[in-house]
């Protein structure tokens, strides 16, 4: 690769750029980065792919030693990702989709909230477009809302715990633009965590957080509909959340 045209270091993050792409890396938990690092295929030429998940795009979970990262390629949704399916609009580095998730990201960690550390990302200017891919750390024996209701239900407190998260999360000012019920992760110990934070940002006090609350409870009753079993009851569920919701975390 040749040499880098810019290259700056601050607060565990390492930033370069080299022709047209630009890569973004927290050096403690991979200390060099380049654009093949986010290709499948050097993954699977290594052996390193350990499982795939099939939704808007592939999402590739890889390992790196002792590591075991989320490899995820940025697509659009919706009508428009019929059209365009992944590449954006270059309207500077900063206000890229991988670069500001990125930085959200490495914010929420340092602040203690949990969220899955980002470890790179690769961003590759197509003149006035781009495209992108982050790599970020995988979540230790951890699940999916849905998944766990498609097989059992969740007792009062795990449903209050839920609300508290999300409640924890909107008192820091986190706007997550698609909080649903795929984008929580339980463990088997109950711990909680929030992924996902592609055009998330942080916001003041305002409607947005009925809103997230809104687009949550839709997902649930969606899953609802789609699933053969999923153990999710509006009337019984949702006031235990909002009750932990309203308690705080």
């Amino acid at each position: 690769m040749a040499a880098p045209a810019f290259e700056a270091s601050m607060d565990n993050q390492h930033q370069f750029w080299s022709r047209r792409h630009f890569l973004l890396h927290n050096p403690r938990l991979l200390p060099q980065v380049g654009p093949d690092e986010f290709s499948p295929r050097y993954w699977q030429d290594r052996d390193a792919v350990t499982g795939v998940s099939h939704g808007r795009g592939t999402t590739y979970f890889v390992r790196q030693g002792q590591a075991q990262w989320v490899l995820r390629h940025y697509r659009r949704g919706g009508l428009v990702g019929k059209l365009i399916k992944d590449s954006y609009l270059y309207t500077g580095i900063e206000k890229t989709r991988p670069v500001a998730e990125f930085r959200l990201l490495a914010k929420l960690h340092q602040q203690g909230l949990p969220v899955p550390r980002p470890v790179a990302v690769h961003v590759q200017r197509l003149g006035l477009r781009y495209r992108g891919d982050i790599l970020i750390e995988r979540l230790p024996a951890a699940r999916d809302l849905v998944a766990w209701l498609s097989q059992q239900p969740l007792t009062d407190h795990q449903w209050q715990a839920i609300g508290a998260l999300v409640r924890r999360f909107h008192d820091a000012g986190v706007y997550h633009a698609d909080l649903n019920s795929h984008n929580i992760l339980m463990a088997e110990d109950g711990k909680l965590w929030l992924i996902d934070f592609d055009r998330g940002t942080l916001k003041a006090d305002g409607v947005w957080k009925e809103d997230n609350l809104a687009r949550l409870l839709r997902s649930f009753n969606k899953e609802k509909a789609k699933l053969p079993q999923f153990h999710w009851q509006q009337d019984q569920h949702w006031p235990l959340l909002m009750a932990g919701y309203e308690k705080g975390a």
